[in-house]
């Protein structure tokens, strides 16, 4: 039986190439020497670190641009507030992995409501689509892709 999965994933070995090329720029520009600017990566938060916000606005636009021309998609990124504390301004960066029950449970119900003789059902941090009909998965595809969540959503493992 032909299937398909939906997951929201983030290749890291980009993030940290892209981090990498973000820290090496703020280093080279005139605007941060000597303000200590920098780019902290752990896991999946991206840390950033400069004398004032107006320096981190420009640090996250960098960040984004670098993440965009590695092919990464920045709907992922979730922004905290900056937070400024004596003589350092931090902000926080999240790069969003994996599809959530509740996002699970939204895009179930757009394939269930759209009267598609496919069936989805959430799998862990992914959402699983089978039918009998590959043009059945491909119009669930086309569905999901129009339906406009937050999150960048990717079609993997297909199957006939």
């Amino acid at each position: 039986m032909p299937s398909f999965d939906i997951v929201s994933e983030v290749n890291l070995h980009e993030v940290t190439n892209a981090v990498d090329q973000a820290t090496r720029e703020v280093g080279q520009r005139f605007d941060f020497k000597g303000t200590n600017a920098k780019f902290e990566l752990k896991d999946t938060v991206i840390t950033l670190s400069a004398q004032a916000d107006f320096q981190l606005k420009q640090m996250l636009e960098i960040l984004r641009l670098k993440l965009s021309k590695r092919g990464i998609d920045v709907a992922c990124l979730k922004v905290d507030e900056p937070v400024t504390t004596g003589q350092t301004a931090k902000q926080m960066a999240t790069l969003r992995q994996g599809i959530d029950t509740e996002l699970g449970k939204k895009i179930q119900r757009q394939i269930k409501d759209s009267k598609l003789k496919v069936q989805a059902a959430l799998q862990d941090q992914q959402v699983r689509v089978t039918g009998k009909s590959r043009d059945d998965l491909q119009t669930a595809i086309a569905l999901v892709k129009k339906g406009g969540y937050d999150l960048p959503l990717q079609f993997t493992n297909f199957r006939d």
